[in-house]
């Protein structure tokens, strides 16, 4: 069975001024949809994958073709983005906030640690809240479109949030500012999501 764009949760609009209408347009309609498209011929070109979820997937991805790994990646990483965001932005609660404050102190040094995770990464690449293999909020990045769910990740984790820092999810409003974009990115956290997550992780 073919894999599936999945729409938008919001308007190209929502996220404005923080992700403008053009930014989200080109990166849901244009580059999602390309890895959407090249996933499904290198699922259709192996018949071992036909009937694999994504997530089986990336977690044998050591096993695969470059085009599966690059592809299933942004496949799997770009449905995880739009569903991390929200208008309206916010701040966690619950148990989420709690694990945060007890293991950076402060939201805002969750959010400091985050943003320098994703200026450091080199190029293009994502980063990532996860909840690690001991069960511990941690904070990762990963080049390309890999993520922590793949088997051969440095550092593997259940990922709570994740922001993309290729230049094309950022470069129509910032340019080459990355660190602006990170830092304005806050705005828009599904904050209720990660909770969610959170919890299905703890679980």
């Amino acid at each position: 069975m073919a894999f599936e764009l999945p729409p938008l949760p919001y308007d190209y609009a929502a996220l404005a001024p923080t992700i403008d209408e053009a930014t989200m347009k080109l990166h849901h309609d244009k580059h999602h949809q390309a890895y959407t498209d090249k996933l499904n011929e290198a699922v259709a070109a192996d018949p071992a994958l036909e009937d694999k979820s994504i997530s089986a997937i990336l977690s044998d991805i050591a096993a695969q073709p470059k085009k599966v790994r690059d592809n299933g990646g942004g496949y799997w990483n770009h449905q995880f983005f739009w569903e991390t965001m929200a208008p309206g932005g916010g701040a966690p609660s619950g148990d989420l906030a709690t694990a945060i404050d007890g293991k950076f102190g402060s939201l805002e040094a969750m959010k400091i640690k985050f943003n320098e995770a994703g200026v450091g990464q080199f190029g293009s690449g994502w980063v990532w809240l996860i909840v690690d293999g001991s069960g511990e909020l941690a904070i990762t990045s990963t080049p390309n479109q890999d993520n922590p769910l793949m088997g051969d990740a440095a550092t593997q984790g259940t990922p709570i949030l994740g922001n993309d820092v290729w230049e094309h999810a950022y470069y129509l409003t910032y340019n080459n500012r990355r660190p602006d974009y990170l830092k304005a990115w806050w705005d828009v956290v599904n904050w209720d999501k990660a909770a969610a997550r959170y919890e299905a992780a703890k679980a």
